[in-house]
């Protein structure tokens, strides 16, 4: 194993290396010699500055999140910051690639920063349910001043090298030759012989701060956070860096830290950190799988879902082709695609240049044989099993021998579809979550007859085109749909029973989701479950009478709630309180109050119940990977980690008892517990960690 720390000289010019792959990430190996070799450079006189940098394809990209929780080892890098910020002689740190999280506090240690131009640097931590714990929110504001630093420590996301320069974060960018121009920079500033000043004594961004308009900041981000704590501890800390001295702020900020890292959330925020890791490894699917290659992809559909799948792709720098039945079709949804971008452009967040350019990537199309060159073909037609067979029959006629042919369907046999083609091994499902252009999740089908390539093609399309994927195996639903079909079986029941759509609502908002159940419905549209249900023969007491009225939710203006001149603030009205009453006592249902409590264990244990059955299938190969689809597909809030990680907070006998108890009351299927969950509640496991190759 190579050393991870190195120095060399460049005549009067310390140069220390971090080497430490594959992110060289702050663990102990690196602390402990980079401290030792800190103290002694400090001392030596031959040396008159000294240069931090790293090698690989990036600079500390943060800390070793796999020592969190664990008895800390000195130097924590707290010890080694005050050591470098100690230091009487000008530090550069030389950043290439990403100084993220603990990266970052160590370049703040530094007298001065110069990033590589391609370089981006960030405080992340809130994504983890933390906030920076090395003095990042104590020095940051101290270079940028209290808003920028407080957007960038809240939000978490990464500036450019030019972001960086402009608001005094960098103090130089490098267009080529970064350590070289870092060592010129050192001699340079040691060379003028004045003191250089470090981060932490410098006053003049935060004295005299605006403190009311910070105030009036942080409160507008505290209501975006939905019951999460870091992202109020992170405005808290930053604002003890205005009004507190820099060591009292930097141990209120610790004390924070140390609360947070105990935490349930933080907790369940690294665990959905590694299971997104874990959910990119597909079972089987090993480095030795070549993906074929993806130059152009084919989009059939030009709608809401084709439209947006279309601009994920060209999003990625892949160009479309999209194709539609007919020219109306296609420049209704052309035109749908460019007004996406005018709203982006409109925003700041994309130039007209780079809109022409994303536009220019689109090949629109009304002729199947156009298809022919694509790599990837996706289709996003009516969720219909004779349309969708239909249109991959065209596509085993025209698409090349080497193409992957991948279906939308949220539901569908993805089998019976790859059967109805000649090469079931190319086809596999792809599941965009609509606006599919926005929503980060991916559920990759995989068929009984799916080439590995076919998979390990699609998991590498799924990192370029910046979704989270997921491999999921075939049944009705696949993972998410047909847990959402089990957290919905019961709500209709509780309505008939006491409970109105703004109370159950409320009770999920309250948990954390970013909207209720009956606000979602009526967003979607009632008459897509009302279409999904005739066709299935089912039936829904409440909706389907709603739908019978014209009630299709906010595109109506109508569904469980009012929406009044075109607004979607939903509004209680008084016609579907009406109705559910009249529908309970047709059914001689007497009504009653109904408790948050019993909301939760009627909708939200049978979701976890349906989780375990499909672990017990192996439709997942991981209970990790359902928490990711419901925490980037349907809004189960971080904090709690996803439904099998809550389970364990919740505890599984109790929610094995309660289930049992509804289930005795009600004779329904969805309250039975299956055998998985009964049998880890008895053993004392957690279900989080349950992967079904090891049980």
């Amino acid at each position: 194993m190579t050393e991870a720390v190195t120095t060399t000289r460049d005549g009067e010019i310390a140069i220390v290396t971090i080497d430490n792959p594959p992110v060289n990430a702050t663990s102990f190996r690196v602390r402990e010699p980079l401290h030792k070799l800190l103290e002694t450079l400090a001392g030596d006189s031959s040396v008159v500055a000294i240069v931090l940098t790293c090698a690989g394809r990036t600079f500390v990209a943060g800390a070793d999140i796999a020592e969190f929780g664990k008895p800390a080892q000195r130097p924590d890098l707290r010890d080694v910051i005050a050591t470098l910020e100690a230091i009487q002689k000008p530090t550069v740190a030389a950043i290439h690639g990403t100084a993220l999280g603990g990266g970052l506090e160590l370049a703040l240690g530094c007298h001065f920063r110069i990033a590589d131009r391609e370089a981006k640097l960030a405080l992340p931590e809130v994504k983890l349910g933390l906030l920076p714990g090395a003095g990042g929110t104590v020095r940051l504001p101290r270079l940028v001043g209290p808003a920028m630093a407080l957007k960038m420590i809240v939000s978490g996301a990464p500036v450019s090298a030019d972001e960086a320069l402009a608001s005094g974060l960098a103090d130089a960018v490098s267009e080529s030759n970064l350590v070289a121009n870092a060592v010129a920079f050192a001699r340079d500033r040691a060379a003028r012989g004045v003191a250089s000043v470090p981060v932490r004594d410098r006053t003049g961004q935060i004295v005299g701060a605006d403190l009311a308009a910070f105030d009036a900041e942080a409160a507008e981000l505290a209501k975006k956070a939905r019951g999460l704590e870091a992202p109020l501890a992170c405005a808290q800390s930053v604002r003890n860096a205005i009004t507190l001295p820099f060591d009292e702020a930097l141990a209120a900020e610790r004390e924070m830290f140390v609360k947070l890292v105990s935490g349930d959330q933080s907790r369940a925020q690294r665990h959905l950190f590694f299971a997104e890791r874990e959910a990119a490894r597909a079972p089987g699917i090993g480095k030795e799988v070549a993906p074929r290659e993806i130059r152009r992809a084919g989009i059939i559909g030009a709608g809401t879902m084709g439209g947006g799948i279309a601009m994920a792709f060209v999003n990625g720098g892949v160009p479309v082709t999209l194709l539609e039945m007919n020219r109306e079709a296609l420049d209704r949804g052309l035109a749908m695609i460019e007004k996406n971008y005018a709203i982006s452009v409109s925003r700041g967040s994309l130039s007209e240049d780079a809109k022409a350019e994303r536009m220019a990537l689109f090949s629109p199309t009304t002729d199947y044989a156009d298809l022919a060159e694509c790599d990837l073909i996706i289709e996003a037609v009516f969720e219909d099993m004779a349309v969708k067979k239909e249109v991959f029959g065209k596509l085993d006629v025209v698409a090349k021998p080497t193409a992957v042919l991948a279906t939308n369907t949220s539901y569908l046999d993805v089998n019976e579809i790859a059967a109805s083609t000649s090469r079931p091994q190319d086809v596999l499902g792809l599941h965009f979550f609509s606006p599919a252009n926005v929503m980060k999740l991916l559920e990759i089908v995989r068929g009984e007859k799916t080439a590995p390539d076919v998979l390990a093609t699609v998991l590498g399309v799924a990192k370029r085109i910046g979704k989270v994927p997921v491999v999921v195996n075939v049944c009705h639903g696949f993972v998410g749909n047909r847990m959402l079909s089990a957290r919905s079986d019961d709500a209709e029941n509780l309505l008939l029973e006491g409970a109105s759509p703004g109370e159950i609502d409320q009770v999920f908002t309250g948990f954390g989701w970013p909207m209720g159940p009956f606000q979602m419905y009526d967003m979607a549209g009632l008459d897509i479950g009302w279409r999904n249900r005739k066709a299935r023969g089912q039936l829904a007491v409440i909706a389907d009478r709603l739908c019978e009225q014209g009630r299709f939710g906010q595109k109506t203006g109508k569904g469980f709630y009012r929406y009044d001149n075109g607004s979607r603030t939903p509004v209680p009205d008084p016609e579907v309180a009406q109705l559910i009453e009249d529908s309970a006592r047709e059914r001689g249902i007497e009504r009653r109050a109904i408790s948050a409590e019993e909301i939760i264990e009627r909708m939200l244990y049978p979701m976890v119940n349906e989780g375990t059955k499909i672990l017990e299938e192996g439709i997942a190969a991981r209970a990790s990977d359902i928490d990711i689809v419901w925490t980037n597909g349907y809004g189960f809030p971080v904090g709690k980690g996803g439904p099998m990680f809550w389970a364990d907070l919740e505890g599984l006998p109790k929610i094995v008892e309660r289930l049992e108890y509804w289930h005795g009351r009600s004779g329904k299927d969805v309250f039975l517990p299956s055998a998985l969950l009964k049998r880890l509640a008895a053993e004392g496991r957690p279900l989080s960690g349950y992967i079904v190759a090891t049980g």
